[in-house]
């Protein structure tokens, strides 16, 4: 028996691979540093799904569906009454995901994949007493969901920015969410029961509810000069620094370093505080010196969260809805995994070992 399934191999996959050793992460045969150089969200979707339905998968076409889904999604806001409005960001998103269609087919994955982009944006403008947006089939699923958020055009820069986020997390080994689709759907229960479940493991803070508390982080050592003696203090009190080590990587998590290149045209280009990226690197080399210091017998390094935060503050969410974005970019891994599971797969039914009281004998 292992705990927490440590180690234990449950299912074949051609969708990703998470090499913790090497800091690699592979996505249908591409490298994340090439992925993220040359691919769209769209283009990671259609590399993900292509081939798990009877349909073929272009970009253009999924481009082109995606918008048209967008639109039709968006009389579903008019559901989101007080009581789902009080809700977290992504606990709202979930209660709307859950009027959709259980289907296993790709029009079902299309909805499935647009419905966050359009409910997570409309959810926070509701929540700050404004009108939500309608959607714009025109448009990339990225540069609709900034115009959506902000009710402005978005930049190249930040169009850019957000797609080289919704890529570098659309997939990533056989996480906690992502085997829980996959449990789902080897009951065949359909693809929206298998999102749902994913996005309901997701919203533990134990898997992807980190990213808000580094900006919390940024905010409490407020300068450059201040790092190291605020990030010792916290290691004194035994708090965890958020941002740094990862169950599978063992050294720099790949995804860290794809997204602080994707935020510096925002910041290069005056369209964020620059001060603040120089605040998170100061921060990032104190506390690498410090655990380095303290815990040399443990590898911790930085990992998808730290800039993860920084990126998604820059682009204008709120902390409270940073599990909501990484929901839309993880939908396509795990609808992907869903339909793997389901051609490939057979009904997960594991067993587990009786540690109980036993009776007593007559």
């Amino acid at each position: 028996m292992k705990s927490g399934l440590e180690d234990v191999i449950a299912a074949e996959t051609k969708l990703s691979d998470v090499d913790g050793a090497a800091g690699r992460l592979i996505i249908r045969g591409v490298s994340l540093d090439d992925l993220v150089a040359t691919s769209r969200f769209e283009d990671v979707a259609a590399l993900l799904l292509d081939g798990l339905f009877d349909e073929h998968i272009d970009v253009a076409s999924l481009r082109a569906r995606l918008g048209v889904a967008r639109v039709g999604l968006f009389a579903h806001v008019k559901a989101a009454d007080a009581a789902l409005l009080a809700l977290p960001p992504v606990d709202a998103v979930r209660a709307l995901l859950a009027r959709l269609g259980d289907g296993e087919d790709l029009a079902t994955a299309i909805y499935l994949m647009a419905a966050p982009a359009v409910f997570l944006p409309a959810v926070l403008r509701l929540q700050k007493g404004e009108a939500p947006i309608e959607p714009d089939a025109s448009l990339s699923q990225s540069a609709d969901i900034l115009r959506m958020l902000t009710a402005r055009a978005p930049t190249v820069e930040q169009t850019a920015g957000l797609d080289a986020y919704l890529v570098t997390i659309s997939d990533h080994g056989l996480n906690a969410s992502t085997f829980a689709s996959r449990v789902i759907a080897s009951t065949h229960a359909g693809l929206t029961s298998s999102v749902l479940a994913a996005i309901s493991a997701l919203k533990g803070p134990l898997h992807g509810g980190a990213p808000g508390p580094v900006l919390d982080m940024l905010d409490g050592v407020g300068k450059p000069e201040n790092a190291r003696a605020w990030l010792s203090q916290a290691l004194d009190h035994g708090e965890r620094l958020m941002g740094f080590g990862h169950r599978i990587y063992r050294v720099r998590d790949p995804r860290a370093d794809a997204l602080k290149s994707a935020l510096k045209p925002i910041f290069t280009s005056g369209q964020a505080d620059a001060g603040r990226i120089a605040l998170a690197e100061a921060i990032e080399a104190a506390a690498l010196a410090l655990l380095k210091e303290r815990k040399p017998d443990r590898p911790l390094d930085v990992n998808v969260e730290y800039y993860t935060a920084l990126l998604l503050d820059a682009l204008g969410f709120p902390r409270n809805a940073f599990t909501g974005v990484f929901a839309i970019g993880r939908t396509v891994g795990w609808i992907a995994h869903a339909r793997e599971q389901t051609l490939d797969g057979r009904l997960i039914r594991p067993q587990s070992r009786y540690v109980g009281p036993l009776p007593k004998a007559a």
